[in-house]
């Protein structure tokens, strides 16, 4: 099987526990670091009706947001859609959100018509894509001209100190005993640290979307730099 596959078959089996175990984990912080980031990017985009794709979208808490922000900004969400290529995070997302068009594909092919988009988002599943390079293409392809793209990861620390040390001692010891509990998958909660080190740094991603043309809006760090913030323009 190959990587990508066996990526999608892990998110497959812990589906039915992904919810419960992403909130207590997190400590619920992630839903933070989602609105804030989904506030920023409605408040910085003209529109006021709006097309919205949400990429590797799992269980839709991410759409979920997007709809209670522009709720709040007076924002019109005309069309929202979530694409993510396991079944079994769209099979609970279809549940949750019976209104909401889902899609399953993967995000470095998406069957969406070229500047189709308004704003494009991809939460924590950026680094989940093996054909990165081509999956930021995709995005810049949907994107109308100055739509805007936003990415939530959880970037590789390129300085180290106490902080980073905590993060890193919570992802590579406690998470992978919790999330196994809770999930019954070990293996699964042991992929995220692993893969967190093998993705890029922030001017390493940065970098990445300048060279595909896209200009750089805005990197933030959220709950000092654990969870980064990227919003980029086409």
């Amino acid at each position: 099987m190959q990587k990508q596959e066996k990526i999608v078959q892990m998110f497959n089996e812990i589906a039915p526990s992904y919810d419960k175990a992403n909130r207590i984990l997190s400590f619920g912080i992630d839903i933070t670091w989602r609105k804030r980031a989904c506030n920023y990017v409605l408040k910085n985009y003209d529109k006021t009706d709006l097309n919205i794709i949400d990429v590797a979208c799992g269980t839709a808490d991410m759409i979920n947001i997007w709809q209670q922000e522009a709720l709040k900004l007076d924002k019109k969400i005309s069309k929202i859609i979530g694409i993510d290529p396991s079944e079994g995070m769209l099979k609970i997302a279809k549940e949750k959100y019976k209104k909401v068009t889902f899609i399953k594909a993967f995000a470095q092919d998406l069957p969406l018509e070229n500047e189709s988009a308004d704003i494009m988002s991809i939460s924590y599943g950026l680094r989940n894509v093996v054909e990165r390079k081509k999956a930021l293409k995709e995005f810049f392809r949907v994107l109308k001209k100055d739509g805007l793209l936003l990415i939530l990861e959880f970037s590789k620390q390129e300085k180290k100190g106490f902080l980073s040390f905590f993060r890193d001692f919570y992802l590579k010891n406690i998470l992978p005993i919790l999330g196994g509990f809770l999930s019954k998958n070990k293996s699964a909660y042991e992929y995220l640290p692993n893969s967190i080190d093998h993705f890029l740094s922030e001017q390493e991603l940065a970098k990445e979307l300048q060279e595909i043309g896209f200009k750089i809006v805005k990197i933030n760090n959220f709950s000092f730099g654990i969870s980064s913030m990227f919003v980029a323009k086409k």
